[in-house]
């Protein structure tokens, strides 16, 4: 499994609007994985979430996660992302979420009553598959 950086195609495979799946860790070592908007910038993913999901539980117990990027024409060409979450902070303003909702459906997040927090995730290392092949 390749260490980061991230060869330039990988960087702008990742800087799509891609389907994506983040896994986290339970408490008792078992995988714990949702669906995610993300943004990918200077080699490393944000992702927000509501301040009352598992996932950020999980994530200040133990900041081991993954992301897999699925291209959206064909789940064959992939990315996984593996490292830990470096910071959490809240998302007081909505900046965050409204980054990413407006990179995936073009307007700012509708849904204005929930806290959210921001985590960016440092990927250690990665690994890929495109054209029914590991990723050159």
């Amino acid at each position: 499994m390749p260490r980061v950086p991230v060869p330039p195609d990988v960087t702008e495979f990742l800087s799509r609007p891609n389907p994506a799946v983040i896994a986290t860790l339970r408490p008792d070592g078992s995988p714990h994985t949702v669906p995610t908007w993300y943004d990918w910038e200077d080699g490393r993913v944000l992702v927000n979430m509501e301040a009352s999901r598992l996932r950020l539980s999980f994530l200040r117990k133990d900041p081991r996660a993954a992301l897999t990027a699925l291209d959206e024409q064909s789940w064959y060409r992939h990315v996984s992302l593996i490292g830990s979450v470096v910071s959490i902070k809240d998302d007081t303003d909505l900046t965050d979420i409204d980054r990413l909702a407006v990179r995936y459906t073009g307007k700012p997040f509708g849904r204005r009553d929930a806290k959210r927090v921001t985590a960016w995730l440092e990927p250690e290392r990665w690994h890929g598959w495109s054209d029914a092949a590991p990723w050159p």
